[in-house]
């Protein structure tokens, strides 16, 4: 049995996409199943939490960039550490 094809419209605005997505939660359901069972979804990593001091200039431009971002600074800060460790990882 064939798989039903799942249409998403093209959106005007980031909002109209919001609401969208807020009226048909079962879309999303199924994207996710779809992808988990053809193995392509992610599955998070485990964590680890961990202290560090970090300079007190460079936490401020981290949570004023992540704040810029609509992010949250740790987040942000774990997304720019991930970001070097490949880069370094490649060039090694």
């Amino acid at each position: 049995m064939a798989k039903k094809q799942i249409n998403i419209p093209r959106f005007r605005t980031e909002a109209e996409e919001a609401e969208w997505w807020d009226s048909h939660p079962e879309v999303a359901t199924e994207i996710m199943k779809r992808a988990i069972k053809s193995g392509k979804a992610r599955r998070a990593l485990p964590l680890k939490t961990i202290t560090m001091r970090l300079p007190v200039p460079d936490l401020e431009a981290a949570q004023d960039l992540a704040q810029q971002k609509g992010l949250p600074y740790q987040t942000y800060i774990k997304m720019l550490l991930h970001e070097a460790l490949g880069k370094a990882r490649r060039s090694a």
